[in-house]
């Protein structure tokens, strides 16, 4: 199978280009740069006319956006591990969580982050306050363990990373406030998979 992965160096794609990563596939990826406009262009609008990334591109067509990408990866290797497959219960769980991410925590701390103009003042305390209610919700009630789940790792705590990871390099991930996120954030860094992605990237771990 060949496969293609559109990414932007640092941003949400890193869940989808960590996947592959755990998944131990061949794949090539390439480099959206957002910063560029690259994903206004009438090449990659053709890959993906939302112009975002990530965008996966299958023997079968593209697919598009983290949950979906994730869930095909899992789906299409099983043993692998990466999702608890064969369990309809945990397996909606497992989409809730992602859903959860993709639709209210990104959202939320990205407003803060990459606001055009950048946000100030009032307008900025607010949205700040409004992202570190979701991470809250996270750290309280969404992280059952080591990792989202509980014992068991999957492909969410990969997606989790991505926004626990901005806060920290936002300065908004206060470790006496998120002691669970923090460390979370800390194992998911050290997965040798994860470490492969990152390099990929042109990324260091973000420390603590």
């Amino acid at each position: 199978m060949s496969l293609t992965v559109y990414i932007s160096p640092g941003a949400c794609a890193m869940a989808s280009h960590s996947a592959l990563e755990e998944a131990g596939l061949d794949y090539e990826a390439t480099v959206i740069d957002l910063k560029k406009g690259e994903q206004r262009t009438p090449e990659y609008l053709a890959i993906n006319p939302a112009g975002v990334t990530p965008a996966l591109k299958t023997d079968q067509g593209v697919i598009t956006q983290n949950a979906a990408i994730l869930a095909w990866v899992a789906e299409t290797n099983p043993d692998k591990n990466l999702a608890p497959l064969g369990d309809a219960f945990a397996m909606a769980r497992f989409h809730a969580f992602n859903g959860w991410l993709a639709s209210s925590l990104h959202p939320a701390i990205g407003k803060v982050l990459f606001s055009r103009p950048p946000l100030e003042g009032e307008a900025r305390d607010q949205a700040v306050e409004q992202a570190l209610a979701k991470y809250d919700l996270a750290e309280q009630h969404l992280l059952e363990g080591d990792w989202v789940f509980g014992d068991a790792w999957t492909l969410a705590d990969n997606y989790l990373s991505v926004f626990t990871r901005w806060a920290r390099q936002a300065k908004l991930l206060d470790a006496a406030r998120y002691p669970k996120l923090n460390a979370h954030l800390d194992r998911v860094q050290a997965r040798p998979a994860v470490q492969r992605m990152l390099k990929a990237e042109g990324l260091e771990p973000v420390a603590a």
